[in-house]
């Protein structure tokens, strides 16, 4: 810019900057009020944790609704967890304290008198989840052109956990319509610390406009200090190794502790279960050494008071203090100054690792600091590739991928996201109460997220839903819901886009303590917020759950599943098996563990050969793919390639390997699986009358467009080719 940007900046954040003691403005932000001053474009902000990238959203945008205010809310921020907006309304509340600017925010657990006070006097900056928005353009149609109709600003945080989801492309629709119900053209403002493909990002960012999307970034890379220690596990047979077994859990549970429990730290977990479990053992561990203690649970699961209770502890409290969390805490909360992250396991993308180690070391003159804690059962006598250190050799890829190339997972943008346009469909006419069938296709079809699907596909579509009385004829030949879809809409479920099971609250007494998804009997105990419950007594009707302090067994009751992995990880993976390079992040027990998986890997071809013996008429498969190509290729195999090689068995060990029996030989089964690979199709991989589900409103979508759906993106045929050329 030619001039200093602070003094272009409204006199309450000069005053704000001035308290804080900043000497200057960071590159990042003297970027945004360069694109925001000087530019019509919409901007996306790409970098680190920590680097000052809400203040680059909202200064500029703040001093365009100081100087010029808005006559409805001016600034719109879209943030995907109720717990960053709350977080973020505190931290704007204080610095929009003398602007004269009102801040709201809106979502489930916000007062209706707080909405109520916005509906009537529209003003400001609006936070809200996409689940609220939804709500709003649906139930509020009538106030959506007072609440929006002067909107200068959209701004999206942490864009990449929307990007290539059913949520993002909800977001991308609400943006659509809101812009056609008040023609307001807000610019956009994206926000994220994970993003490589800026190309991709941009495009998403700008879906549906014309205007052009900038980017502005950090330069230089923040300081890392990364350690990754393994720990064996054997596999108990018999009363020695039970003992043995035992042993090395308690040295994996107080090595965690140690690492821990005298510091401001997080311990990320890839599931609620695991996050439950090991909060149990390090408070079992405390009460044996007679110490205080300071662990917390923090997931989706746990109540809202609890969660708070975690945050409030590592972001005001003297500390020590440690939260064992989900991916709820992987996000943009500002948790102040932590001191350590550990990762249990490893991540399943480079982009978590990413998000995961930026929560430690937040000032500008200390390093991040993570410590993946592996663990691992070794059983010698199991079959060939279950002896190989899959998790360890997963975290080694995820680093070296990022530490060297700042690479993260790329978008995969739906072609057919059938499911979200059935939510879509039934929102828009929910809102709008009657459509001519043209017209409703002209307002779904014109949602950038859905041009990829024809008229003629969205004739079909309708025809189904009208069949299955989701939607009816009224005697005017117009549309509107119908009986079945009233039902789906009426829930308050429908606002989400996201699968979620249905929970049953858990009290001890009055307090909630959080929810589970499977209801145990009377009499059951559980882990729940890291402590152990006994069930007293099940209320059905209000899906409520009562319990009291326990002592006993442990479990955990969630159904979770994995997380999905990129090629690009797999075939790293398979380099560090076969190079002998070592890294200098590995403990000593790393080293040797990495060290046999390598040397039996060269004993046996495993990291060279993709078809390798089994013993009798068995092989195994070893593709080097991420899930989506492996989960193509258990199809091909099961689909295409078992009758004619006459296999036995197809058993997927995801997305590692398979064992497939039969009577074919390794040179015959690679020969057929590359010759499917040239001549098949996608669709000729799913049985007759096949329709799997990609989404969670896909079984209400007529089961043709269903299968075309999972065909064009739930398979990859030509990146299961390319990866085994």
């Amino acid at each position: 810019m030619s001039t200093n940007p602070f003094y272009k900046l409204a006199p309450f954040i000069q005053e704000f900057i001035y308290k804080r003691k900043w000497d200057t403005l960071r590159a990042v932000q003297v970027e945004a009020c360069r694109v925001c001053f000087e530019t019509p474009h919409h901007l996306l902000i790409a970098s680190g944790t920590a680097s000052g990238k809400t203040e680059a959203a909202f200064f500029p945008a703040l001093t365009e609704l100081y100087e010029r205010p808005s006559s409805s809310v001016g600034i719109l921020y879209i943030g995907p967890l109720k717990a960053l907006i709350n977080d973020q309304f505190e931290r704007l509340k204080d610095l929009l304290k003398e602007s004269r600017i009102p801040v709201w925010h809106w979502h489930g657990d916000v007062s209706q008198t707080e909405k109520s006070k916005l509906v009537r006097n529209p003003s400001g900056l609006l936070q809200i989840t996409p689940e609220s928005l939804e709500g709003l353009l649906m139930n509020r149609p009538n106030a959506i052109p007072a609440l929006f109709k002067d909107l200068r600003y959209i701004i999206i945080d942490e864009v990449h956990a929307f990007m290539g989801v059913d949520r993002g492309i909800q977001v991308l629709s609400q943006i659509a319509r809101i812009e056609v119900m008040t023609g307001a053209r807000p610019r956009r403002i994206g926000l994220s610390a994970t993003l490589s493909d800026y190309e991709s990002a941009k495009a998403w960012l700008g879906a549906g406009s014309p205007q052009q999307v900038e980017v502005a970034t950090s330069p230089g890379g923040r300081k890392l200090r990364l350690r990754v220690d393994h720990f064996s596990l054997p596999d108990a047979r018999d009363e020695e190794q039970a003992e043995h077994l035992q042993n090395a859990r308690k040295a994996y549970n107080e090595y965690i502790y140690d690492s821990t429990h005298l510091k401001k730290a997080l311990i990320f977990t890839n599931s609620r279960s695991d996050a439950e479990l090991v909060t149990l053992e390090m408070r079992r561990v405390a009460a044996k050494r007679h110490q205080p203690d300071v662990y917390y649970v923090h997931h989706g699961s746990i109540s809202a008071m609890l969660r708070e209770e975690a945050e409030n502890a590592l972001k005001s409290g003297s500390g020590p203090a440690v939260a064992a969390a989900t991916l709820t805490l992987e996000l943009g909360i500002d948790l102040g100054e932590l001191e350590r992250v550990v990762q249990l396991g490893a991540p399943y993308s480079a982009s978590s690792f990413v998000q995961r180690m930026g929560r430690s070391g937040r000032r500008e003159d200390t390093a991040s600091e993570m410590l993946f804690v592996i663990e691992e059962t070794e059983d010698e006598e199991a079959p060939l590739p279950a002896r190989m250190p899959w998790t360890l050799l997963r975290a080694i890829a995820v680093i070296e991928l990022y530490i060297h190339t700042k690479w993260v997972e790329p978008v995969d943008v739906r072609q057919m996201p059938i499911g979200t346009m059935y939510h879509q469909t039934m929102s828009i006419l929910k809102s709008i109460g009657e459509a001519e069938p043209a017209d409703l296709a002209r307002s779904v079809l014109s949602l950038p997220s859905f041009n990829q699907v024809s008229p003629d596909q969205y004739k079909v579509f309708l025809n189904y839903l009208i069949q299955t009385d989701h939607i009816q004829w009224t005697e005017e030949k117009a549309l509107i819901v119908g009986l079945t879809g009233e039902k789906i809409i009426n829930n308050f479920r429908f606002y989400a886009v996201f699968k979620d099971d249905e929970e049953h609250s858990v009290y001890n007494g009055s307090e909630e303590i959080g929810s589970i998804t499977t209801v145990p009997p009377p009499g059951y105990c559980f882990t729940l917020a890291g402590k152990l419950w006994k069930v007293v007594e099940i209320d059905a009707k209000h899906k409520a759950v009562y319990v009291k302090p326990a002592i006993g067994k442990v479990d955990t009751l969630w159904i979770g599943s994995g997380g999905d992995i990129h090629t690009s990880v797999v075939k790293k993976m398979r380099e560090v098996l076969s190079e002998h390079t070592i890294y200098p992040y590995l403990s000593p027990q790393a080293v040797n563990r990495l060290e046999r998986a390598r040397r039996l890997a060269r004993e046996t071809g495993l990291a060279k050969q993709i078809v390798l013996p089994a013993g009798g008429d068995s092989l195994f498969v070893l593709p080097w793919v991420g899930s989506k190509q492996f989960r193509t290729l258990e199809r091909l195999l099961k689909h295409k390639l078992s009758e004619r090689l006459a296999l036995r068995t197809v058993i997927p060990m995801e997305p590692y390997y398979m064992i497939v029996s039969g009577k074919s030989d390794a040179r015959t089964l690679i020969h057929e699986i590359m010759s499917e690979c040239n001549q098949s199709n996608e669709e000729s991989l799913l049985v007759p009358d096949e329709a799997p589900y990609l989404g969670k409103y896909d079984e209400f979508v007529a089961p043709e467009l269903v299968r075309q759906a999972f065909a064009t993106d739930g398979l990859d045929l030509k990146g299961l080719r390319k990866s085994l050329l």
